[in-house]
């Protein structure tokens, strides 16, 4: 007797290797938006509520990270999960206009940093310029 090979779909999930596995990966994001992954700790998530960012929902956002054995079932409908120690992480997220105008103000002081450290270092001789 004969083997019949069929092209039947394989009941066992596909093989993720090591090296592309991510544990903190947010699917389903929408277009315009920095999403991030805050740890529920003091008062954080209110801290970056203030700031513009919003929390996600389980049907935004979907799934988070790669499969975990030890996934549990999410509290309420904001996207959270277990990041271990007895802490609670969330999927939030911020326009991306605004994130935007947030880094262009990180890096306006770090420019201005530098500028008075290279002043510096031209008064005092040690600097010399390219």
């Amino acid at each position: 007797m004969a083997r019949q090979s069929t092209q039947e779909a394989s009941a066992r999930p596909k093989r993720v290797p090591l090296s592309v596995r991510n544990r903190l990966s947010v699917r389903n994001k929408e277009p315009g938006y920095v999403y991030r992954i805050v740890n529920d700790v003091d008062d954080r998530v209110s801290q970056l509520q203030e700031q513009g960012y919003e929390l996600c929902s389980k049907e935004q956002v979907g799934a988070i990270g790669d499969k975990r054995v030890d996934n549990t079932a999410s509290i309420g409908s904001v996207a959270h999960f277990s990041v271990g120690l007895g802490t609670k992480a969330v999927v939030m997220r911020q326009r991306e206009e605004f994130y935007k105008e947030d880094q262009d103000t990180k890096q306006q002081e770090v420019d201005a940093m530098e500028a008075s450290m290279k002043q510096e270092a031209r008064n005092s001789g040690d600097y010399i310029p390219k």
